[in-house]
Order: C-alpha cells, then sequence, then structure tokens
C-alpha cells in the first residue's frame, strides 16, 4: 500500500471561475517524473442525497429530465448546499421538502462517497429518511420540472436492474439503505 505516491502540484490556474462551474487547470509531476501540464479538475459542490421510505414501504423518486445526458431521469431527491453554513442532513432534509412536499421523520446517514473523483473535487453525501409523509409544500427551483413517483420497496431492484433507475449516487444510496433496513430489521 506504500508504493502509491500523490502527485505533486507544480501550478494550478483557475481557466473557468463560474458561480455555477469552476474549472482548474493543474500542471501536475506523476511520482515517476512525467509531467502532465493540462489536467483539469472541475471544483464542484457537495451533495446531499436522500432516500424516503413511506410507513407504507414505498420510495418517494423524482423523475426529472437532466441536460447533461439529455434524458429525463428517475433518481431520489438531491441537491447542493444553499450555503457553506448549511450541513449535509439540513441540506438532504431541505432538498427532500423542496422537491417533493415530503417530510422525514427519522433521518439516518448512510455514507459519503467521492461522485467521480477522477476530475471532480465533490462528495455526495447519502441519507436515509423514513416514515416520511407528504406535507404538500414543495419549493421548486426555476430549472426543476419533477414528477414524484412513489415505488415500493420490493420493486425498486427489479427497476434497477430494467435500467430504469441508472443514476450512481440514487443506486448506491438504495442499495446501502435498504441493505441498512434489512440489517436492522433481522437483529429485532
Amino acid at each position: 500500500m506504500d508504493n502509491i505516491k500523490k502527485w505533486h502540484i507544480l501550478k494550478s490556474k483557475m481557466v473557468l471561475n463560474h458561480r455555477w462551474c469552476q474549472v482548474r487547470q493543474d500542471k501536475i509531476e506523476l511520482p515517476d517524473g512525467q509531467i502532465i501540464d493540462d489536467f483539469f479538475v472541475v471544483i464542484r459542490p457537495e451533495i446531499a442525497l436522500i432516500l424516503p421510505i413511506t410507513n407504507n414501504q414505498e420510495i418517494v423518486f423524482v423523475r426529472q429530465y437532466r441536460h447533461g445526458v439529455g434524458e429525463i431521469l428517475l433518481e431520489l431527491p438531491a441537491g447542493s448546499f444553499d450555503a457553506a453554513k448549511e450541513d449535509a442532513v439540513s441540506a438532504a432534509v431541505r432538498e427532500l421538502q423542496e422537491e417533493t412536499g415530503y417530510v422525514a421523520q427519522k433521518v439516518t446517514k448512510l455514507a459519503t462517497l467521492y461522485d467521480n473523483p477522477v476530475k471532480d473535487t465533490n462528495q455526495i453525501h447519502l441519507f436515509l429518511a423514513e416514515n416520511v409523509r407528504n406535507s404538500g409544500a414543495r419549493k421548486l427551483d426555476i430549472t426543476e420540472d419533477i414528477e414524484i413517483v412513489l415505488i415500493p420497496v420490493e420493486s425498486v431492484f427489479e427497476q434497477i436492474i430494467q435500467g430504469k433507475i441508472a443514476v450512481t449516487g440514487s443506486i448506491a444510496a438504495l442499495f446501502l439503505g435498504l441493505n441498512s433496513l434489512n440489517h436492522s430489521q433481522s437483529v429485532t
């Protein structure tokens, strides 16, 4: 394990510095001495994603258009933190209510993962929300046109296998969250 070394940054400059997208160009020296002068890194905000499950054992999904891939996708509620002072759990609970109108009774942290560590800086924080209920109060962003879809827990894995759920963060949360629920139920 000690054979792998970190890369050495020789020079860094911001080549795109926009409120919604920042790109840094690094000149790096690899451990073997080779120089790469154009390694680009996307600086992205932290993301909070929540797996909401109702008392009826249904998972609350959002279905929306995602312009980056040009597709309408089924995924779990998620979004970036509103401000530097907002923590991950607050962001997850806020995104759940804003996107779906559902509120959480119990929230448990599942994991913090790297979204795309090859070129991106951000992490994705995954949470499980149990016993969610619909408050009806949604607050969509200007770019959000969201359909709420309830899927029974027992049919979720089939939806993944069929390619109907294909967003990595959502799939990770589903596997971790449902495994956590199954484990806690088998212990009692």
